[in-house]
C-alpha cells in the first residue's frame, strides 16, 4: 500500500502565493517567505522571535562612537546596504536550493519501485546501431487494483477490494535509437498467452509456468512477472516499465487540465458510467477513466475496441503535453509532478525524478507525426471463445519489426549504408573449428498461439553434427520464442555463434549475447517450425515489408479527426 511521503505532523509553514500544493508548502518551497521587509525579525516556524539588531540599521556604532552623516559615511551607508544585500541574496539563494533539493526528495519518495523482471530468462538489452544508440523499451501497464478506498469507489466491483490486482492495460512503448520515431503496441488483455515461471522476490513465492490470459500475469509476483511474460512472447527486451492504477489516471488527467475525445454518435455505457455528446468533449478526473475503462460502448463491445479508445486518447494527450498550453503555471506543473509521481509504480532504474526528467526529454524530441498506436494483430482462440491469441504471422511480423528498430509507421529512410542500421562488429575471437565448438539446441515453437512440433531440438543438433559440429547437443527443455536465435555468453565465442548462425542460413540478426546461457545455444523458434535450411518468413497481412500489417490498426499521433465509433446498442 502506498504511504503518504509527508508527515501529517509536519509544522506548516506560511501559505504559499497561487495555490501552491500543500506538499510543496510544507516541504519550505514558497516564495512568500522571502518577501517580507521585517528582516530584522520574524517569527521561526515554533513562533518564536529570531532576533535581529535591537537598534535601527542606521544606528550603528563604530567604536562606541555615533558616525558623522558626511560623505564617508554615505559610502560606508552605501557598503552596508550593498553587504546586506549580498547577504539576503546568498540566504534567499541557498534558501531556494533547499526547498528545491527537499522537493526533488519528496518527489521521489512518492514513487514505488519494484523488480523489472521475475523471469528465470531475460533477454540482453537491444543492440545500439551503428551510431551508438540504443532503442528503448519501455511497457505501459493499467492496474485495476482496489487496494485503496479511492480506488475501490473509482473502480466499483467493492467485493474486489484486497484482491491481487490485474494489469487490463499494457502498452510497449518502442523508442528508435535514433529518437526519430515511436511506436506503440497494445497486447488486449484476454490475450492467451504462456506465463514463464516467475519468483516473487518480496516473499520468495514461486510461480510455475502456465497458461493464462496476459493480463493474470501481474499476479504472478507483480509487474516484472508482466515483463518476463512479454519478453516470453515477443523477443522484445523490455528496458522499463511503468504501472498506474484508477487513482492515477484521475490524477495526470486533472493535472494536464483534460484531453479532447471524440465520439461519432451519444454514447453512454453503464458499465463503465460513460456518458458523452456525439462530437468532441474535453474529459478529465472521472470521466478519463470512464473512457479508458470503456468496453461495450465502443465498436463491437469488446477488448479490442477499448485498445483503439486508449489509443487515440493518448496521441490526445501527447499533443496535449507538447503543445505546453496547460502547462505554463508553475503551480499546474508542480500538480503534474506531484501527481505523476504518486500515480507511478516504475523499475529501479526508473525510480527518481532525474530518470523520469531525462526520460521525458528523450520522448519529447520525437514528433507527433511519427508516433504510431497499433494493436497486436490476433485471432480467435481456439480453445476458449472468451479468448484471444497473437495471430499467427502478422503480430510475429509486428514484434519483429520493433525487434530489429523499424517504425510501424513505414516512413523509415532506407538503411542500406545508414546510421540505422545495426551494428556488425567483427568477433572478438574469430571461431574455433566446427568440432570444437559445443552447441545447445532447444526446442522454442511451442506458443500461445501453436502447440510445439514434436523433435524439433534433436532434429536441428542430428543436423548440425552432419555438418561438421561434432559436440552439438538437443535439450529437451521446453521453450516458447517467437523467433530463432543463437545465443552466446561472452564476447570471445561471438564468432562460435556466427559460425553456427551461418551454417544454419540464418541472418546475423540472430545471433545474440545472453548472460543467462552457457555455451552457444540454438533456440529453435516459431518462425522455423520445419526443415533444416531457415526461409525467412515471407511477409504477411497485406502490408509493405516495412510497414505494420492493416490488422494492426495503425493510429497516427497527429491525427486529429479520429473518432471512435459508438456500439449501437450504446448509443443515446
Amino acid at each position: 500500500m502506498r504511504q503518504d511521503s509527508v508527515r501529517q505532523d509536519r509544522v506548516r509553514l506560511p501559505k504559499a502565493r497561487r495555490g501552491a500544493p500543500a506538499d510543496a508548502r510544507e516541504l519550505g518551497w514558497d516564495d512568500s517567505l522571502y518577501e517580507r521587509d521585517d528582516l530584522y525579525e520574524r517569527e521561526d516556524h515554533g513562533g518564536r522571535r529570531r532576533g535581529g539588531p535591537s537598534r535601527p540599521p542606521g544606528d550603528r556604532r563604530r567604536g562606541g562612537r555615533p558616525q558623522p552623516g558626511g560623505p564617508r559615511g554615505r559610502k560606508r551607508g552605501k557598503r552596508r546596504i550593498l553587504r546586506w544585500f549580498a547577504t539576503c541574496l546568498a540566504l534567499l539563494i541557498l534558501g531556494a536550493a533547499g526547498a528545491g533539493y527537499l522537493y526533488y526528495e519528496h518527489l521521489n519518495g512518492n514513487l514505488i519501485k519494484d523488480a523489472l523482471n521475475l523471469g528465470d530468462s531475460k533477454l540482453d538489452k537491444s543492440a545500439p546501431n551503428a551510431a551508438g544508440q540504443t532503442p528503448m523499451n519501455i511497457l505501459l501497464l493499467g492496474s485495476d487494483s482496489r487496494n485503496s478506498a479511492e480506488n475501490v469507489k473509482l473502480g466499483g466491483a467493492k467485493a474486489d477490494a484486497g484482491r491481487k490486482p490485474l494489469a487490463d492495460v499494457q502498452m510497449l512503448l518502442h523508442v528508435s535509437a535514433d529518437r526519430s520515431s515511436m511506436s506503440v503496441v497494445s497486447i488486449p488483455r484476454d490475450t492467451r498467452v504462456t506465463i514463464p515461471k516467475c519468483t516473487d522476490t518480496d516473499d520468495g513465492t514461486v510461480y510455475p509456468e502456465g497458461q493464462g490470459t496476459i493480463n493474470s500475469s501481474l499476479q504472478h509476483g507483480g509487474p516484472g512477472c508482466t515483463v518476463a511474460t512479454w519478453e516470453e512472447l515477443t523477443g522484445i527486451p523490455v528496458d522499463h516499465f511503468m504501472m498506474i492504477d484508477f487513482a492515477g489516471v484521475v490524477d495526470m488527467a486533472d493535472a494536464v487540465g483534460g484531453v479532447p475525445v471524440c465520439v461519432d454518435s451519444n454514447v453512454y455505457d453503464p458499465r463503465s458510467g460513460l456518458r458523452l455528446p456525439e462530437g468532441e468533449s474535453v474529459i478529465k478526473g472521472k470521466h478519463a477513466l470512464q473512457w479508458l475503462r470503456t468496453r461495450h460502448g465502443f465498436e463491437d463491445g469488446s477488448d479490442i475496441g477499448r485498445a483503439k479508445a486508449q489509443h487515440m486518447y493518448m496521441n490526445s494527450m501527447v499533443r496535449q503535453l507538447k503543445s505546453g498550453t496547460k502547462l505554463t503555471d508553475p503551480a499546474k506543473l508542480t500538480d503534474l509532478a506531484e501527481a505523476a509521481t504518486k500515480a507511478l509504480t516504475v523499475d529501479q532504474d526508473l525510480g527518481t525524478v532525474k530518470s523520469l526528467y531525462d526520460l521525458g526529454n528523450d520522448l519529447k524530441r520525437i514528433p507527433t507525426a511519427r508516433i504510431t498506436m497499433a494493436t497486436m494483430p490476433w485471432a480467435p482462440d481456439p480453445a476458449n471463445a472468451a479468448h484471444i491469441v497473437p495471430k499467427p504471422g502478422e503480430a510475429d511480423k509486428v514484434f519483429s519489426m520493433i525487434r530489429s528498430d523499424t517504425a510501424l509507421d513505414g516512413k523509415d529512410k532506407p538503411t542500406s549504408g545508414s546510421k540505422k542500421a545495426s551494428k556488425s562488429p567483427g568477433p572478438n575471437d574469430p571461431a574455433a573449428p566446427k568440432g570444437q565448438i559445443p552447441v545447445t539446441v532447444q526446442n522454442g515453437t511451442g506458443t500461445a498461439t501453436q502447440a510445439p512440433v514434436t523433435g524439433r531440438a534433436t532434429q536441428l543438433s542430428e543436423h548440425l553434427l552432419r555438418l561438421g559440429f561434432a559436440q552439438a547437443v538437443a535439450d529437451t527443455t521446453p521453450k516458447s520464442r517467437a523467433d530463432t536465435t543463437v545465443s552466446y555468453p561472452s564476447e570471445d565465442l561471438r564468432g562460435d555463434a556466427l559460425a553456427v548462425a551461418k551454417a544454419l542460413g540464418l541472418p546475423e540478426s540472430a545471433v545474440r549475447h545472453a548472460s543467462s546461457v552457457a555455451q552457444v545455444t540454438l533456440v529453435v523458434g516459431a518462425d522455423w517450425r520445419a526443415g533444416t535450411a531457415y526461409e525467412k518468413p515471407a511477409d504477411s497481412g497485406g502490408a509493405a515489408e516495412d510497414k505494420a500489417p492493416e490488422s494492426a490498426d495503425a493510429l497516427n499521433g497527429d491525427d486529429k479527426s479520429a473518432c471512435m465509433k459508438v456500439n449501437p446498442a450504446n448509443v443515446w
